[in-house]
């Protein structure tokens, strides 16, 4: 039950997920070095700089399309820096035998060639934020990560930027100042897009080191060191030795921190055969592993050393370091065969905050709101973790989640009651209620009903940005088939004020709000919330998102664990709604589409809810996905029990998949 708030940034939107590592507060492996340079102007002719300056190159495919050849893309860098302005230099000279440049009005990242930089001026090994800029001669973006003292403030003022072309080359110069940033024997994070569109339309884009999303976050950057000469350096290899019966589990990567200066650390890269090398500043560093846990497929696997390691670098030196033993093994998944409230006659909340605290541990997920249901009545409620892991701000019983996709039921609840008041006919054709223009021209659409909305057989797209054109389409005619969009809701939203004179989130107040006594719930943006909201999370980085403007029916509503328990029970003890009215609920009106994955017990949407035919009885319930928000309720109809638990991480899927496991349905024999 995914698919909700559009998530959009001012230079791309990239959605990700990672599949086989979790949360590495480490950079991507690449190291380089930078030192004073004498007077640079930046103007692309680069005759002003060091004949001996080192180049890097520009060799990581990050697209899914491939360059052609060297000459459909390539390049290469150099860096150096400026105490005197406390700036750092940079400078590209990208290959590109197709040079396209977008100068209409809608001009967007992928619509030409052009360049974006990222760097994580105070490079934290917790949490530190990356300012970027998008550069092409008629596009100028900038993101900024709000929490982060330097990346907030981003802006064009504290940089200059020159692009000229020269036959089949672009040479991109930079200048950013980094202010107190800049300090000799510092590392910054540093990494960069360059965009490559062909007149084929294929376009591709490379940068210096792996990792995705760049844009927001510092684990996908490589490192900078500061250095004020290049006889600084020493060399330090070693091997690693991983106690593992997975090959897969084993960390490729491992930090080096100076012990002698915080502001001072870099992440290598570890070869197949355990082996890995650095240029370091002299000094001593600390051996690490960057990554806690990993995950392979659907196993996790905890990363561990018994042993502290250092090594001595010095000048001009090569030191071997001592090999460094660490073990990897599965990690504690905590189901139990049985689930935790199956015969027991109380709750035992010490085991439930252990299951949670362990999966936010192994998951990285920085908040939680839970609440337990039993015999119909709250039995138990707990907020753990962060609102944010900057602030460090503890969730709190006030603190308000995104609750993406579950507004869905709660909004549909609203438009059953109006349909058994005969304020809507779930039947008829909303056009005839009111037309939309935005689908006018596909005549099909005038079959759309309610009940279609309801049960995601519209035959309209999740989301319109999804295709694409970006254009709102029909995937095939109203009714004969199952699509979950989130576009329905939002056509429905328009009908329920047209016809009903009133703004949805007074419909809202008067069917659900007020009836059910689901106060402390907001589906826009107004002082309380903004007050007691916590912030979204991507692997570990606060990820700042405007609150909505306005009301939005398949994603906006905010709430928390306690009172949506209310929204629970009402359903549970069938109040609000005809007999009737809650048969059609619960009956089925499509089958999912799971595609090779088979559910443990038959599952099907309902109207707007998923339900679920186990050995405990019929359920129902609903996920939610926003990003950086994550959550799930469900209800089992004839154990009159459910829970509900929300995140502000993407990362929380885990947790979320094996709760209702842990609490009431046991291990599942196929896992094991």
């Amino acid at each position: 039950m995914n698919g909700t708030k559009t998530i959009v940034r001012t230079s791309y939107l990239i959605l990700t997920c990672f599949l086989l590592i979790k949360h590495s507060f480490a950079h991507n492996g690449r190291i380089g070095y930078a030192y004073p340079l004498g007077k640079i102007v930046v103007d692309g002719n680069l005759s002003d700089w060091p004949k001996d300056v080192q180049r890097y190159m520009i060799n990581t495919i990050v697209s899914d399309t491939k360059p052609k050849s060297d000459a459909d893309l390539s390049g290469y860098f150099q860096m150096g820096y400026s105490l005197a302005n406390k700036s750092l230099y940079l400078a590209f000279v990208i290959t590109d035998d197709d040079f396209i440049e977008d100068t209409s009005s809608s001009v967007r990242w992928n619509s030409q060639d052009a360049l974006e930089l990222y760097i994580d001026g105070r490079h934290l090994s917790s949490v530190s934020g990356v300012a970027s800029w998008m550069y092409s001669k008629k596009l100028r973006n900038i993101n900024k990560a709000y929490y982060d003292p330097f990346a907030s403030k981003a802006s064009w003022d504290m940089l200059e930027v020159s692009m000229v072309r020269q036959g089949n080359q672009r040479i991109y110069e930079w200048r950013i100042n980094l202010e107190n940033e800049l300090v000799v024997g510092k590392s910054i994070g540093l990494d960069f897009n360059v965009f490559d569109l062909d007149s084929d339309k294929t376009f591709s884009y490379l940068s210096w080191g792996t990792g995705e999303a760049k844009f927001r976050n510092p684990n996908s950057l490589g490192d900078v060191v500061f250095l004020a000469s290049k006889d600084q350096l020493g060399n330090v290899s070693g091997t690693i030795k991983c106690n593992s019966e997975v090959k897969e589990s084993c960390p490729n990567k491992v930090r080096l921190n100076s012990k002698q200066d915080k502001n001072l650390w870099v992440t290598v890269d570890v070869d197949s055969t355990g082996k890995y090398s650095a240029s370091l500043p002299a000094g001593t560093y600390e051996i690490s592993v960057s990554n806690p846990y990993v995950q392979i497929q659907q196993k996790l696997y905890a990363i561990s050393s018994k042993e502290k390691r250092t090594v001595k670098v010095a000048k001009r030196k090569i030191v071997e370091a001592k090999q460094f033993v660490i073990s990897s093994f599965l990690a504690p998944d905590l189901i139990p065969d049985k689930g935790l409230l199956m015969n027991a006659v109380t709750v035992d909340g010490r085991a439930i905050d252990q299951f949670i605290e362990t999966y936010q541990k192994y998951y990285n997920i920085p908040g939680v709101s839970f609440a337990l249901i039993r015999d119909g009545k709250l039995v138990y409620h707990r907020t753990y973790g962060v609102k944010n892991t900057m602030t460090g701000q503890f969730v709190d019983d006030n603190t308000l989640f995104e609750a993406a996709s579950v507004t869905k039921p709660v909004f549909a609840f609203a438009v059953e009651r109006l349909a058994e008041r005969g304020v809507i006919d779930l039947d008829k054709p909303l056009y005839e209620y009111l037309p939309y223009k935005d689908i006018e021209y596909d005549e099909r659409y005038k079959l759309m009903t309610a009940r279609h909305v309801l049960t995601h057989r519209t035959g309209f797209p999740n989301w319109r940005w999804m295709n694409p054109d970006g254009k709102l389409n029909l995937k095939f005619t109203p009714g004969t088939a199952y699509n979950y969009s989130g576009e329905g809701f939002e056509y429905l939203k328009m009908v329920i004020e047209k016809i009903t004179g009133k703004k949805v989130e007074q419909v809202l107040k008067e069917e659900v709000i007020d009836t059910v006594g689901l106060y402390h719930t907001f589906f826009s943006r107004n002082d309380s919330l903004r007050k007691m909201v916590a912030e979204g999370h991507y692997d570990g980085m606060p990820n700042y998102d405007e609150l909505p403007q306005s009301p939005g029916m398949a994603y906006s509503m905010h709430t928390e664990a306690i009172i949506f328990t209310r929204f629970m029970q009402y359903m549970l003890e069938q109040k609000g709604l005809s007999a009737a009215m809650y048969d059609s609920i619960l009956t089925k009106h499509s089958d999912f589409d799971f595609g090779n994955e088979k559910p443990r017990y038959p599952a099907y949407m309902g109207m707007s809810l998923e339900v679920r035919e186990t050995p405990f009885g019929k359920t129902f319930g609903h996920g939610g996905n926003n990003g950086d928000f994550k959550c799930h309720f469900e209800v089992y109809k004839d154990l009159k029990a459910g829970y509900v638990i929300f995140t502000n991480s993407n990362t929380s899927d885990p947790l979320l998949e094996v709760i209702r496991d842990f609490l009431f349905e046991g291990k599942d024999p196929s896992k094991k």
